[in-house]
């Protein structure tokens, strides 16, 4: 049972799922950084200067009453409050990188079907057959 767990732990398929969590965990941070700090500052502009990181609702008052100036200032006065603005930060995020992966299995697509497409080199041996074939017609 352990050899054949070892087989599976060292396999291929294991080591490739393996870097592919490590490169998408890396590319999460990229497309957060990207939503907070570039996509999502100009459309708060171009709305009235809106932070949409710290947009919340607040359905319950903290022990020190409100309205607070920020998500941190409710958390730290201990009230319940309905992150909007992160939720929308997020949703925009997973957009982005949905549409990141679409794009990679669109082109390899692409890649596959072309190379389905062109037509394999015909075998050595074929090659010179058909070039006896066609000295002996011409004979």
């Amino acid at each position: 049972m352990f050899k054949e767990f070892k087989e599976f732990a060292m396999g291929g398929n294991v080591i490739d799922m393996a870097v592919g969590i490590i490169i998408g965990a890396a590319f999460g941070t990229i497309v957060n950084s990207l939503v907070a700090d570039i996509i999502m500052p100009p459309i708060g502009v171009l709305i009235g200067g809106i932070d949409f990181s710290n947009l919340f609702v607040t359905i319950k008052e903290g022990a020190t009453a409100g309205p607070y100036s920020s998500i941190k200032a409710a958390a730290d006065a201990g009230a319940v409050t309905i992150n909007y603005g992160q939720f929308l930060n997020h949703v925009i995020s997973f957009l982005v990188v949905a549409f990141s992966i679409f794009l990679v299995v669109r082109s390899l697509n692409k890649m596959r079907k072309q190379e389905a497409e062109a037509p394999a080199e015909p075998p050595r041996q074929e090659v010179l057959l058909e070039e006896i074939r066609d000295l002996l017609k011409r004979s």
